[in-house]
């Protein structure tokens, strides 16, 4: 029996229902492993498929596709190192989440996941059946251990494998990202190494998929909980691993540590990371956005700059009688620091229009809010018929602390098909602003610099729909609309625990309703980037029609 065996990890994006681009991608790593004298190469978890499938994952055809696909893989990989790939395998009524071990040409065991998460994005009671305990599996005459992803979080697993005979611990996981979410990962992961005695390999998932992004960042621990391998975050990667036996058992070789950015690098490449991954797995090369000179639209047009080079990203200044002179010269500075095309169209004769077809229905009343929304819905159109005509995707700019108090118009500047900011209050909109003015990476593909005028980031926020209008008219200052948010969203608190740390009840009063009333808005708002545990769709569900509120008593 050997003393060394070297495991190729594979920290690759997968695109959900492209099965065989999925397997030629496996393909391609499963050589690069054999030239590099693997004895296996492992996958996160779904890869075959990709991940989350939701409802996807029940239709009969597409299963006997995955294992057509699976089996294809196989053939063609007989004469090298062993493959693990995740993907489901089919059960009575709904398929296992599973992970294959593939071995001279076909499938040599099928390791099913056993905890299934049901909570925030996570709903796989409904799509799978939990598996029972197993054993680990045998590759080369050495015994792996594998608990997938959720299965690592509980203490059962590891144990029954270690008590079968495990040699090591191999974890394919797809871990959708959420701010701070690495420590938690190692946290858990030390406690099940401590608990075992033995090595650890936590391989993870990276890009994009709709909302979920996954970070990668795969590392490997030592018995004890050292760290010997940590592997780069949002970055496709193969590391080659070497496993060394020695009279303690198992060792990870110590490998390359890279360093992992921090909260605000990582947040911000978790949102150029799902604009790239959502247009170029829907069919997308470009996008369009309107450029309103205000701060909202300008991050989003500095994200999609370094996702997609700015030559892709089109903005459109779309003034009214009450755009500023300031306004429209932000603009042109913001697209021309990036380097992007900046297109005007005023809205001035199209409004008039509206205006005098319902000026006999609106006779009699005062101009309000309906007047005001004409305006964002106009822009709405200009900018949905720039999309159509040209291919491009609209993407939306309203951030979380608007989404959430329903500060935008349906139809309006909430039209488009993503939303790199959707989860980012405004008060961090403004210091990732900061940020990216004073930081630039090579994985950015936009202008380096002081790409957001000073200006912008320091001029009150207005939507500009009537005269010197300010967004302090309808809110609380954003910096304590902000602390009511993440407290009633991301913390579930109650009316009583916010008034307590000082807040004026009838101003956390009127936050809570508006964001209760504003849920028909985000049911119909574009998908975007998950950024915390409290994101605006699978994180939050609440109904539309609810009438309770806290009396906060």
């Amino acid at each position: 029996m050997s003393d060394k065996f070297r495991l190729t990890l594979a920290q690759l994006n997968p695109t959900v229902g492209a099965l065989e681009a999925n397997a030629d991608k496996a393909r391609a790593a499963w050589a690069e492993a054999k030239a590099a004298g693997a004895d296996m190469i492992a996958f996160p978890e779904m890869f075959i498929t990709g991940y989350q499938l939701q409802d996807l994952v029940r239709k009969s055809a597409f299963a006997i596709d995955v294992q057509r696909v699976l089996e294809a893989l196989s053939a063609d990989c007989a004469d090298g190192p062993a493959i693990g790939i995740g993907g489901p395998w089919p059960g009575p009524d709904k398929p296992f989440n599973a992970y294959f071990i593939l071995q001279n040409g076909k499938v040599t065991a099928q390791v099913l996941k056993q905890h299934l998460p049901n909570y925030n994005v996570f709903d796989e009671k409904r799509y799978y059946h939990a598996g029972t305990p197993q054993g680990p599996v045998s590759v080369g005459g050495v015994r792996i251990g594998i608990p997938i992803c959720e299965d690592c979080w509980f203490e059962d697993v590891a144990e029954t494998l270690e008590e079968t005979g495990a040699e090591f611990l191999l974890v394919p996981n797809g871990s959708p990202y959420h701010r701070n979410k690495m420590g938690i990962r190692q946290a858990v992961t030390v406690s099940r190494v401590i608990e075992t005695g033995l090595p650890l390999l936590y391989l993870n998932l990276v890009g994009g998929q709709d909302d979920q992004l996954f970070d990668g960042a795969s590392f490997a621990l030592n018995p004890g909980g050292a760290l010997a391998l940590q592997m780069n975050s949002f970055e496709q990667e193969l590391r080659h691993v070497d496993m060394i036996r020695g009279p303690d058992g198992w060792r990870v070789e110590d490998g390359e540590k890279v360093s992992l950015p921090d909260e605000w690098e990582s947040d911000y490449r978790a949102m150029v990371m799902s604009v790239r991954d959502y247009l170029g797995k829907t069919g997308f090369k470009k996008v369009v956005l309107g450029l309103s000179g205000g701060i909202d639209s300008a991050i989003v047009a500095t994200i999609a700059s370094d996702a997609l080079g700015p030559d892709n990203v089109r903005c459109v200044m779309l003034p009214s009688e009450y755009t500023s002179t300031a306004s429209l010269e932000d603009a042109a500075e913001i697209a021309t620091n990036l380097g992007c095309r900046l297109d005007t169209v005023p809205i001035g004769g199209p409004r008039a229009a509206v205006t005098e077809a319902l000026s006999d229905l609106f006779a009699g009343t005062s101009p309000d809010v309906a007047e005001e929304n004409i305006q964002s819905r106009l822009r709405g159109v200009i900018l949905m018929a720039l999309s159509n005509k040209f291919g491009e995707m609209l993407l939306t700019t309203g951030n979380k602390s608007e989404v959430a108090v329903g500060y935008a118009t349906i139809y309006g500047d909430m039209a488009g098909g993503y939303n790199p900011i959707k989860d980012m209050y405004k008060t961090r909109v403004f210091e990732t602003c900061r940020w990216r003015n004073a930081n630039h990476r090579p994985w950015m593909m936009g202008s380096a610099g002081e790409v957001i005028p000073p200006r912008v980031i320091d001029k009150p926020p207005t939507a500009e729909l009537r005269h010197d209008q300010k967004d302090e008219d309808s809110l609380p200052p954003y910096e304590v609309l902000d602390v009511i948010l993440e407290m009633l969203i991301d913390r579930e608190a109650s009316v009583a625990d916010i008034v307590a740390m000082g807040y004026a009840r009838e101003t956390v009063k009127k936050v809570e309703h508006l964001l209760y009333i504003s849920e028909y808005k985000r049911f119909q708002s574009a998908p975007g980037a998950r950024l915390t545990e409290k994101a605006f769709w699978l994180d939050r569900r609440y109904p539309i029609a609810n009438r309770w509120r806290d009396n906060g008593d």
